[in-house]
């Protein structure tokens, strides 16, 4: 890999480098956990609204795709706007457009409207891509950037944490068996999102009022920028990654409960399924999926910090390219594993499932995901100087993975099935790897790094 000389870093911190910043890093830690949240309760709504409005699979996955085809849309100019008006007016921005978008899911369960339902969510995600864009070089500024891969996996920790319980807490409100007729399955939207309006917005007043550093890759007026980020080759190669990464992550966790449902993959007794129906135990088996990537970012943290990003990223794509390969063989369908979950319901105890070993297959790719975002980021923008907010723009441009892969999955889905659907996310773990072999590696070297100081 090329290299830049020691001023390449991502983003860096103007003033005392001996500076505690302590509470800006774990403000933005923090954030990690409400983008997580807001994302996954996504995987609760599919279910609900297709049955709501009666949608085929593909239209239920219009969910996704306009929630991350907002990330295509808004990416790129997120990155303009956090270079014309710093990282800190960034994120407040971003926080208020989020709340927005998260008071509209109110009017929509009134009216009942689905476009109306993808309308706020497209809103809301409009504020989470600035949020995105912003948050990813403040994570790998506030410290060494030898450890940024390990920071972003702390905020992943907490980002995955979100995501586990998401589900459980989500299907116990909008997945609720009790829920008699559309008005009431449409209510029932409203409980959760108002909640998440009204923390939101409680972020964002406390992050006007807290005094937060400078990021050095912001644009000073009348700065000259020379070359661009076409300049370098990885970016791109990690913007590949970052699709199909995003877009088999969240594939998985949109599909799996339409997957165990609709293919009758869930054994109990006939107690357990007189309490629950089978998408709230889908649910909750897919907060074990989000779940296992917590436990993995936690342990990415550590080992984050004395094994490279590449080497790291190498093993987990090889591994998830395994056993998404052996899920689909049907050589583990007829192989049956118990499990209990965790319900919001403490009267229940911890109800047993059984479900076969190919889905529990996929249900631990999760831990393999864990570590990917954290690696391949780093590794993209390594080098860029005060191109990062173009390139983290154009990184988080392709979230938009998570609007397309699905609906390509769904439609397969609807024609061979969902066992076979799966061959998409398998060529995206085998980009993955790719790119934690070559595509990483830069071929550009500059004779003057002057231009990216």
């Amino acid at each position: 890999m090329a290299t830049f000389g020691k001023d390449s870093r991502p983003a860096q911190i103007s003033g005392n480098e001996n500076t505690n910043y302590g509470v800006p890093l774990a403000l933005m830690v923090s954030l990690f956990f409400m983008i997580g949240f807001i994302t996954v309760m996504n995987d609760v709504l599919i279910p609900s609204l297709k049955g709501l409005f009666n949608l085929k699979t593909w239209q239920a996955m219009l969910i996704q795709f306009c929630f991350f085809g907002a990330y295509f849309i808004m990416s790129v100019p997120s990155g303009y706007l956090i270079q014309k008006i710093g990282y800190k007016k960034g994120l407040a921005i971003s926080l208020s457009v989020m709340g927005s978008g998260l008071l509209l899911f109110v009017p929509a369960s009134i009216i009942i409207s689905y476009p109306f339902f993808l309308l706020a969510l497209f809103i809301v995600a409009v504020g989470l891509t600035i949020l995105q864009v912003a948050i990813n070089p403040y994570i790998v500024a506030l410290g060494p950037e030898e450890t940024g891969a390990s920071r972003l996996n702390l905020g992943g920790a907490l980002n995955s944490t979100a995501t586990f319980i998401g589900p459980i807490i989500g299907s116990a409100f909008i997945l609720n068996p009790d829920l008699n007729n559309t008005v009431e399955k449409a209510a029932a939207v409203r409980g959760p999102y108002i909640a998440l309006a009204l923390l939101t917005f409680g972020i964002g007043v406390i992050l006007y009022f807290l005094n937060l550093p400078k990021i050095k890759s912001e644009v000073e007026k009348g700065d000259m920028l020379e070359g661009s980020i076409f300049d370098f080759n990885h970016l791109f190669a990690g913007a590949g990654a970052i699709f199909f990464y995003v877009g088999a992550e969240v594939s998985i966790g949109s599909i799996l409960i339409l997957y165990i449902v609709e293919d009758n993959l869930i054994k109990a007794s006939p107690t357990i399924f007189a309490k629950f129906n089978e998408e709230t135990l889908a649910s909750s088996l897919l907060a074990y999926y989000w779940g296992s990537a917590m436990v993995g970012r936690l342990i990415g943290s550590f080992i984050g910090q004395k094994v490279r990003a590449e080497i790291m990223l190498r093993v987990v794509a090889f591994l998830a390219v395994l056993f998404v390969g052996a899920s689909m063989t049907g050589l583990l369908d007829s192989y049956f594993v118990g499990i209990r979950l965790m319900v919001l319901d403490f009267d229940q105890g911890l109800p047993k499932i059984e479900i076969p070993a190919s889905i529990l297959l996929l249900v631990l790719v999760g831990l393999l995901n864990s570590v990917m975002w954290p690696c391949i980021f780093p590794l993209s923008l390594n080098g860029l100087g005060k191109f990062t907010s173009k390139g983290s723009g154009l990184l988080v441009t392709m979230v938009v993975g998570g609007a397309l892969i699905p609906l390509i999955q769904a439609g397969i889905a609807e024609k061979t099935g969902y066992t076979s659907s799966f061959w998409v996310v398998l060529l995206c773990y085998i980009y993955i790897l790719y790119f934690s072999v070559r595509g990483y590696k830069s071929k550009r070297t500059l004779t003057s790094n002057d231009d990216l100081k």
